[in-house]
C-alpha cells in the first residue's frame, strides 16, 4: 500500500510500504555465518504438508540445513553428525518459521528522509532493530514486494537478518503509487514502470517505451534476482482520484512474460473493480483483501456479486492475502493507547517511540486529520474504516469457509504508521483472521507452506523436511491448534543458527 511522506517544508515524496524506494534486494543466504552443527532431541515435528506430528522426533542439522529427521529415542540418529549444540526439545514443537509474503523493508515507518537525517541516532536504533523484531516474532523469510537489487546492501548489512527476497514494481507511468513521486524523480525512481504509449502522447525526456514494455521489464526484474512481479490497478483514496490504470492486455502481456521467467505475479487490488480486473488479466496472487466496493450491504455480510468475485478467486486458485491489519493499523494511529502497548517496546526501540509521541513524529496521523476536515476529530476520522473494516472481514471468512487459498502477508508498514510495527504486526494480523473466522490450521498453512509454494521457495522453506533449509521455530504449543503458539517461542533457529528471543527483543538494552 502507498505511503506518502512529507517532509515538514511540506514536501511531499514516495514512501513504498512506508519505505524508501531503494529497499529489499534478493535473497543472499550467508551460510559460512551461520553453520553450525546442531542436534534437536525429543521434540515434537509439526509441519503443514502432513497430517500427523512427529513424535520424540531427533533433528540434526549441519551447514544450515535439516540432514536427518528420526523418531524414538535419540540413538536412533547417531549416524548423524556431531552436534556443536544440542537443544532438549521436551514437551517443544518444531515447526517451520513463518513467512510474511508480504513488506515494505526500505525505511522507517513514519520517519521521511529529512526526519531521518535530523535525527540519525534514532533511525540507526530503528534500523539494526527491525530485522531483529521480524525474528522475534518467528518470521524468518520475508517477501519485500516493492524493490530493487541496490536496497539490500542496507537491510542486509545487519545481522541477524531473517532470508529475505523481493518483487520487482510494475507499476504503470504515471499510476499508483508513482503518481507520488514528483515528476523530476519519478520515472528515474521506478526502474520497472510499464509503459503504454499512445499516438500523440510524447514520453518524458530520458523514457524510451522500448525499456518499459511488459517483456521489457520482466527480464529486468529476472536479471536484477526478482522472485515476483508486482502490478497495480488502484484508481486512488484520500485525496487522489481518477488516476490511470493500466489495460487489461498491458497486463496479460505482463503475466505472460513473467510466468515464462518463472515468477509469480501479484496485484495490488483491494476493490472489487480491481479483484475482477486481476481475475480478468490471470495474476497469481490478489495482494489485499476486498475493501471497497460500491455495493451497499449491511456490516458482516457480502452481496451476490462481492460473493461471485469472491468465487472466481477460489474457482481459479488464486492467492488472496487479506493484510486486514492494514486498516487496523490506520485505525490504531488514532488511539493514543497503541504506543503503550508493552509489546510494541519489544519490537521499536524507545528512541523511536518516543519521537513518534512528538509533533513532529504525530505529522502522519496530523495529515489525515487535516485532508479530512469535515471529519472533524481524530476519532471520526477513524470511524471512516468501520465499513471497509467489516467488509474485508466478511470477506475473510467467506473465503477461509470455503477453502480459499489464503495466503499470510501483512504490508508492513502499509502507511507511514507506528500501528505497523515489525513482526508484532504479523501477530496483530493473526488476531484479526482468528476473529474473521479462519482456523489456526489454516493460518498455519498460509504463514508456511501456501506462501512458500505461492512464491516458489518450497525447495528450500515452508516445511520440516530433510534438505529443507533450517529456519524453524520452537514453541510450547501446537500452531495447528492455537495462535497462541506464536507468543510462546523458545528459540528461533535461521539456517541452523540458534537465537534467543530476549536477545532479539527491542527492549533488551534498555
Amino acid at each position: 500500500m502507498l505511503q506518502r511522506d512529507r517532509s515538514t517544508h511540506g514536501t511531499r515524496v514516495l514512501r513504498l510500504g512506508g519505505l524508501s524506494l531503494l529497499v529489499i534486494a534478493p535473497v543472499l543466504h550467508s551460510e559460512a555465518a551461520v553453520s553450525q552443527d546442531l542436534r534437536i532431541e525429543n521434540v515434537t515435528i509439526v509441519s503443514p504438508e502432513s497430517a500427523r506430528e512427529i513424535d520424540s522426533a531427533t533433528v540434526t542439522i549441519r551447514d544450515g540445513r535439516i540432514r536427518s529427521i528420526s523418531s524414538g529415542a535419540p540413538g536412533a540418529a547417531a549416524s548423524g553428525p556431531t552436534a556443536a549444540q544440542t537443544l532438549d526439545g521436551t514437551n517443544l514443537y518444531l515447526i517451520p518459521g513463518l513467512i510474511d509474503s508480504h513488506v515494505h523493508l526500505g525505511g522507517i515507518p513514519g520517519m521521511t528522509a529529512e526526519q531521518e537525517t535530523a535525527h540519525p541516532d534514532i533511525a540507526r536504533a530503528a534500523r539494526d532493530q527491525f530485522p531483529r523484531s521480524y525474528l522475534y516474532s518467528g518470521f524468518t523469510t520475508l517477501i519485500d514486494l516493492i524493490s530493487t537489487p541496490e536496497g539490500i546492501a542496507r537491510w542486509k548489512s545487519h545481522d541477524p537478518t531473517p532470508d529475505t527476497y523481493f518483487c520487482g514494481g510494475a507499476a504503470l507511468m504515471d499510476g499508483y503509487p508513482s503518481n507520488y513521486l514528483p515528476k523530476e524523480s519519478r520515472y528515474r525512481a521506478m526502474p520497472y514502470m510499464l509503459v503504454e504509449a499512445r499516438p500523440g502522447s510524447p514520453l518524458p525526456p530520458g523514457v524510451k517505451a522500448s525499456e518499459h514494455t511488459p517483456q521489457a521489464v520482466v527480464t529486468r526484474m529476472k536479471a536484477d534476482g526478482a522472485i515476483c512481479v508486482k502490478a497495480f490497478f488502484e484508481r486512488g483514496f484520500g485525496g487522489e482520484h481518477d488516476l490511470p490504470v493500466p489495460q487489461a492486455d498491458t497486463i496479460r502481456a505482463l503475466v505472460r512474460a513473467a510466468h515464462a521467467a518463472g515468477l509469480t505475479v501479484l496485484m495490488h487490488a483491494n476493490s472489487l473493480e480491481a479483484q475482477t480486473f486481476a481475475l480478468d488479466t490471470g495474476v497469481d496472487i490478489i495482494a489485499h483483501g476486498l475493501w471497497n466496493t460500491d455495493e451497499k450491504t449491511k456490516p458482516g455480510e457480502l452481496t451476490a456479486l462481492e460473493k461471485s468475485v469472491l468465487d472466481r478467486v477460489i474457482a481459479a486458485d488464486v492467492g488472496w492475502q487479506p493484510t486486514l491489519q492494514v486498516l487496523y493499523g490506520l485505525h490504531n494511529l488514532f488511539d493514543d493507547a497503541t504506543l503503550a502497548d508493552p509489546r510494541v517496546a519489544r519490537v521499536l526501540p524507545r528512541s523511536l517511540i518516543d519521537w513518534y509521541r512528538t509533533p513532529e513524529g504525530r505529522w502522519f496521523r496530523d495529515s489525515i486529520v487535516a485532508e479530512t476536515p469535515e471529519l472533524g476529530a481524530p476519532s471520526v476520522a477513524a470511524n471512516m474504516l468501520v465499513g471497509p473494516i467489516n467488509r474485508v472481514a466478511a470477506a475473510t471468512a467467506s473465503m477461509a469457509q470455503h477453502q480459499a487459498r489464503l495466503l499470510f502477508g501483512t504490508d508492513t508498514p502499509s502507511s507511514p504508521t507506528y500501528a505497523n510495527p515489525p513482526g508484532l504486526n504479523g501477530w496483530l494480523e493473526m488476531r484479526h483472521l482468528a476473529d474473521a473466522g479462519v482456523t489456526p490450521k489454516q493460518i498455519f498453512q498460509a504463514a508456511t507452506l501456501s506462501n512458500a509454494r505461492a512464491l516458489k521457495l518450497d525447495r528450500d522453506v515452508g516445511t520440516v523436511q530433510v534438505g529443507k533449509r533450517a529456519n524453524l521455530l520452537l514453541v510450547r504449543a501446537d500452531p495447528r491448534k492455537t495462535i497462541q503458539a506464536y507468543q510462546q517461542i523458545v528459540k528461533v533457529i535461521l539456517g541452523g543458527r540458534v537465537l534467543n528471543p530476549s536477545a532479539l527483543a527491542a527492549d533488551r538494552l534498555d
